[in-house]
């Protein structure tokens, strides 16, 4: 007999091909095709879930993609918050401290507390992980995102996991969540980083103040990658599955040594820069006197290190992912030309 108005409570949801679903015992699965003809049910209130697949089905018939984000006030993830804002999509960016993140008013903001992440992961379709956001909470993070149907998973790694240089450790860290990640049950694409561009403002009190940049490791040639490339490739894999099981090695266009990248700054600004050199030690400690967290100069100098012996890697992915070549480090500087401005 037909289903009459009442007897049944319909619910849209989405089922990925890749995994089962867990139902609600009350629950009657129904393929869209077979349509309301025949199901016989009796007077009790039951639960039809009606599946789509988003492969197939019309875009009006979908429920609208919710991304959530960690790291959300860090350098990617608010880059990545910006371009997901401005393409009308629906941003929860989670914060260690939700009433001091200044944040876009359209974007709801979530505590990076487990009841609170629970919560905020209800109908989420696609997660950025930044594993320093999350710390020691990366595996309840994933299967919490697991048990609510999120979809996809896209971390934030580092190209030592492919490529090697810097202190193990680091490395042994990204390799680590990366195989958490491919273990959770979700679709993931891993983002393996150079060093980020944006690494360079640590440089900025020094420019500003002297116009010298004390540093180590000044021949050490590295292809600082922009914030921007990481972002879009970021943006691409979040609502596009067809980037998933994807490993891409993120990269600026070319090795630069610390004494162009000053060079460009000074471009950039309109000044003569120069670059004096420090040893390994007194660059760690005038970091950690910035009050940088003591991983921070271990990451950036074992890097430089390796790097001065051999330049590190410049891989094509951004223009194969994105279409374009990945934006120049001299871009970068002229993007940011104020942070270096002024005393």
């Amino acid at each position: 007999m037909p289903v009459e108005q009442g007897q049944v409570q319909a619910q849209l949801a989405e089922r990925p091909a890749d995994r089962r679903c867990r139902l609600p015992s009350s629950a009657i699965r129904i393929p869209r095709w077979y349509g309301n003809h025949n199901l016989r049910l009796s007077n009790q209130s039951v639960t039809v879930l009606v599946y789509y697949d988003p492969r197939t089905e019309k875009p009006w018939q979908r429920r609208k993609p919710v991304y959530l984000l960690t790291g959300s006030t860090g350098t990617i993830g608010r880059e990545v918050m910006k371009l997901l804002v401005d393409a009308g999509e629906e941003v929860t960016a989670v914060t260690r401290a939700p009433h001091a993140a200044k944040l876009p008013a359209d974007v709801r903001v979530a505590g990076a507390d487990p009841e609170t992440l629970a919560s905020a992961l209800e109908g989420v379709t696609a997660l950025l992980l930044a594993p320093r956001a999350v710390g020691d909470t990366a595996a309840e993070l994933l299967r919490l995102a697991a048990e609510r149907g999120v979809q996809r998973v896209v971390l934030l790694s580092a190209i030592t996991v492919e490529y090697g240089g810097g202190y193990e450790r680091f490395a042994a860290a990204f390799t680590s969540i990366e195989a958490a990640v491919a273990a959770s049950g979700l679709a993931w694409t891993f983002l393996r980083c150079a060093d980020f561009a944006a690494n360079t403002l640590a440089w900025a009190p020094q420019i500003r103040a002297t116009g010298t940049v004390r540093g180590a490791y000044g021949n050490a040639a590295t292809a600082s990658v922009h914030e921007r490339d990481i972002a879009e490739v970021a943006v691409r894999a979040l609502r596009d599955p067809a980037h998933a099981g994807r490993r891409y090695a993120l990269t600026g266009p070319q090795p630069l040594t610390q004494h162009d990248k000053v060079r460009l700054i000074g471009e950039a600004i309109g000044r003569r820069l120069a670059f004096q050199e420090i040893t390994h030690q007194q660059a760690r400690q005038a970091m950690l006197a910035q009050g940088l967290p003591e991983d921070v100069p271990d990451r950036m100098l074992g890097y430089l290190s390796t790097c001065a012996d051999q330049p590190g890697p410049a891989t094509d992915t951004v223009e194969r992912v994105l279409g374009r070549p990945a934006l120049p480090y001299a871009e970068w500087a002229i993007d940011h030309a104020d942070a270096f401005c002024g005393s």
